[in-house]
């Protein structure tokens, strides 16, 4: 086995709070979809996919390493969004503590002088610094626009898909 229980169990721990994060992007999706703004819906409905696509990495990781997946029970995702500084300020949040998130099984794996988990995990904190200012870009975009969100659909639809420009999406 090349990873141990104590970071086995960490990364299980993770891999919810990733689904968890694709479970309130959704909701975030639907909010979005529901106040007829497509773009806003599908920026997040691609959220919701790439952080189900970051579950899965680390059950592969944990598989590969040897380890037993044990994916534990998925909180449920915040479901009053009132508006749609609310949804965005949400994420940026929500990024913030995967980030410290990510840190924490860095610093364990580190702590374990597990290299193979270091290169894996070092993926996710080059991936965080981008969602992160993916979000705050977006919390400042929707503050600008204020009451104005339509403008919010006009700037996403003309900054188009990043991720589809990296095959990701």
């Amino acid at each position: 086995m090349l990873i141990s229980e104590t970071l086995n169990q960490a990364m299980n721990e993770h891999i919810g709070k990733e689904l968890a994060a694709s479970n309130q992007y959704l909701n975030i999706a639907a909010y979005f979809d529901g106040e007829s703004l497509p773009e806003l819906a599908g920026f997040f409905f691609r959220q919701a996919d790439e952080e189900r696509m970051h579950a899965l990495k680390f059950v592969h990781y944990i598989l590969d390493a040897g380890g037993d997946v044990a994916i534990p029970a998925v909180e449920a995702p915040k479901a009053d969004i009132a508006s749609p500084e609310d949804a965005a300020r949400l994420s940026l949040e929500w990024e913030l503590e995967v980030t410290r998130q990510i840190n924490e099984l860095m610093n364990l794996a580190i702590k374990e002088n597990d290299h193979i988990a270091q290169e894996f995990l070092r993926w996710f904190v080059n991936e965080q610094l981008e969602e992160v200012s993916t979000m705050d870009e977006l919390l400042t975009v929707i503050r600008r626009a204020g009451d104005q969100v339509l403008f919010v659909e006009q700037y996403l639809s003309r900054r188009g898909d990043p991720q589809a420009a990296e095959g990701v999406a």
